[in-house]
């Protein structure tokens, strides 16, 4: 999967918004203002940094040792980066999703009533 292809994935989800607000080179998805994907889009190879469950993030850096690492800059009980090159979309997808639905599930009652209500 490439890095357009993984924006237009990212993007088709309800609720986000995508901005840089660290640099000119990291560009960041968010669920209602809150960070669930980060792109490094002067990296070579194409890479991103996802939100996941720690036991899960375990299981996948063994099962896909070198392709799914601790995430760079991040907390590493809780992102991974991944590198999209050699990764199936499916799964790439499915680890966008997972990192979604962790985010959205610690929305607070207030904003889950906003989420709720978006088309």
């Amino acid at each position: 999967m490439n890095i357009e292809a993984f924006r237009e994935y990212c993007i088709s989800k309800k609720g986000i918004t995508e901005e840089f607000p660290f640099d000119e080179q990291t560009l960041v998805f968010k669920v209602m203002g809150k960070m669930f994907a980060l792109v490094a889009l002067e990296r070579i190879p194409s890479q991103v940094n996802l939100k996941c469950d720690p036991e899960r993030s375990i299981e996948l850096r063994e099962e896909y040792d070198g392709e799914i690492i601790p995430g760079f800059h991040m907390s590493k009980l809780h992102w991974n980066t991944v590198f999209l090159g050699n990764l199936p979309p499916k799964l790439i997808m499915e680890l966008v999703d997972h990192s979604y639905d962790l985010v959205v599930s610690k929305f607070t009652k207030k904003l889950k009533i906003e989420f709720d209500t978006l088309e």
